[in-house]
C-alpha cells in the first residue's frame, strides 16, 4: 500500500424528502443562484418546480442554464461562464446526472478564471479557486457528485478531457432515490456499467497490499450485480435504486483508491470515441472494458485470476491464472449483455473508418494508463476487437 491523504469535503445528504435541506445549505453561500439543468426531464418529473419553490423560498434570485448535453460540451461552459460574470452569480446548483454536475464544474471554475474555461480542462491552467456549488442529484452513474472530477467535450475539435482541483468538490450533494425512479431503463443500464467501470479502473494496479480495498471493490461490484437485474425489472423500486445510486457514489468518491492508484486507460479510450460519434459514455465503456481486459491480461494475469473467482465466481481448479481470468472477463460481457448493455461498436454504427482518428485522439497526451501503458497501436487494437 502507498502513502496516501484522503481529502472529500462534500457532504452527503441521501434519503427521501432531503430537497428540503437546500434551505440550510444554499443560503451560506448567497442569494444569486445560477441552476444548471439538462433537457426536460425534471420539469415533466416535478422537480423542477421543487427546487424552484424551495429556492425562492430562501429568498434566492434564481438564474437559469438549461440544456445540458449528456457529453457536455465546452460551448455551454461558456454560456454558464457568461452568466456567472455578468451575473455576479455567487452560488450555482446542478439539478441532474454526472454531465450536469461536470458541467457546473467548468462553469464554477471558469467564473473565477481569466482566460478560457478550456485552458483548465487541457491542464494549460490549474484551477485555484471556483464559485461554490452543490447538486441535487437524478442519475446514479458517474459518482461526480462527490468527487472532484470533471469531463468536458469540446465539440469543434473533436476532443474530450477529464480534469479536476480540488477546488471542484460540490458544498453538497442532496441524493434522494426517488429522484431517480423515471431515468429510463436504457440510461439506467449505461449508469450501471459506468459505475462498475470505475470500480475496475481501481482494481487493476500495480500496488502489493491492498487487500481491503480489494475486499471493498469486489464487495461493491457483487452488490450492484446482485441488484441490478432486480432493479430493471422495476424501476420504481426505492430500495434498488438506493441501493444503485449509493454505490454509483462509492464507486468514485476516493475511499475504495486509498492507497494505490488505479489504470484509467480505458476511460480515455473512450473519451476519444465519444468525442467523435457522441456516443453514451457508459454503452462506450461496456463495449471497450472487456476488450481493454482481454488485451492486458498478460500484464499480471494474477489479478484477473482474483477478480474472476472473487467477483464471478469462476472455478479455478485446473486452470492457470489466465485462464480463469479469461473466464472472469467472458462472464464480465455475459453480465452485461444480460442486462441490455451493448458489445460492440456496431451497435453505434460504428464501423473502422475512423479508428486512426479516435487512436490519435487518445494519444493526445502521450502514452497512458497505470496497470498497463498504452500507446497508439494498442489503443487501435482494442478498437479493432471492440468493432
Amino acid at each position: 500500500m502507498d502513502n496516501f491523504t484522503f481529502y472529500n469535503p462534500t457532504k452527503l445528504i441521501f434519503g427521501k424528502d432531503q430537497l428540503e435541506q437546500l434551505k440550510n445549505e444554499v443560503p451560506q453561500y448567497g442569494k444569486k443562484v445560477l441552476l444548471v439543468y439538462g433537457g426536460g426531464s425534471i420539469k415533466r418529473n416535478g422537480l423542477y418546480d421543487s427546487v424552484m419553490d424551495t429556492l425562492k423560498e430562501t429568498g434566492a434570485e434564481v438564474f437559469e442554464l438549461s440544456g445540458v448535453e449528456p457529453n457536455p460540451r465546452l460551448s455551454t461552459v461558456h454560456k454558464g461562464v457568461k452568466i456567472c460574470k455578468e451575473e455576479g452569480i455567487e452560488f450555482l446548483l446542478a439539478v441532474g446526472g454526472g454531465s450536469v454536475i461536470d458541467c457546473t464544474k467548468a462553469i464554477a471554475a471558469g467564473a473565477k478564471y481569466d482566460g478560457d474555461a478550456w485552458d483548465l480542462v487541457t491542464k494549460k491552467a490549474f484551477a485555484t479557486e471556483a464559485l461554490p456549488f452543490g447538486t441535487v442529484l437524478t442519475l446514479a452513474a458517474t459518482g461526480s457528485e462527490m468527487n472532484a472530477g470533471s469531463v468536458i467535450t469540446n465539440w469543434e475539435t473533436n476532443e474530450k478531457y477529464g480534469w479536476g482541483s480540488p477546488v471542484t468538490f460540490p458544498k453538497f450533494s442532496i441524493l434522494d432515490p426517488v429522484n431517480t425512479f423515471t431515468v429510463p431503463k436504457d440510461q439506467t443500464i449505461y449508469g450501471i456499467v459506468d459505475m462498475m467501470s470505475h470500480v475496475f479502473e481501481h482494481y487493476f494496479h500495480l500496488t502489493e497490499n491492498t487487500e481491503f480495498q480489494d475486499r471493498m471493490c469486489e464487495s461493491l461490484l457483487l452488490t450492484v450485480m446482485e441488484t441490478a437485474p432486480k432493479l430493471l425489472e422495476d424501476l420504481e423500486n426505492y430500495e434498488y435504486r438506493a441501493t444503485i445510486l449509493y454505490s454509483g457514489t462509492m464507486a468514485l468518491n476516493g475511499i475504495l483508491n486509498m492507497g494505490y492508484r488505479g489504470d484509467w486507460a480505458t476511460h480515455n479510450i473512450e473519451h476519444a470515441v465519444s468525442a467523435v460519434y457522441d456516443i453514451p459514455h457508459g454503452g462506450g465503456l461496456a463495449i471497450l472494458f472487456p476488450n481493454w481486459m482481454k488485451h492486458n491480461l498478460k500484464v499480471k494475469p494474477e489479478r484477473f485470476k482474483k477478480m474472476a473467482v472473487r467477483v464471478f465466481g469462476v472455478n479455478p481448479e485446473g486452470k492457470t491464472d489466465e485462464e480463469a481470468g479469461l473466464e472472469g472477463i467472458e462472464k464480465l460481457r455475459e453480465f452485461w449483455n444480460s442486462i441490455g448493455a451493448p458489445s460492440r461498436l456496431a451497435d453505434y454504427d460504428i464501423d473502422d473508418s475512423k479508428l486512426e482518428l479516435m487512436a490519435d485522439k487518445a494519444m493526445a497526451n502521450g502514452e497512458f494508463g497505470n496497470f498497463a501503458k498504452m500507446n497508439k497501436d494498442d489503443v487501435q487494437e482494442i478498437y479493432r476487437m471492440s468493432l
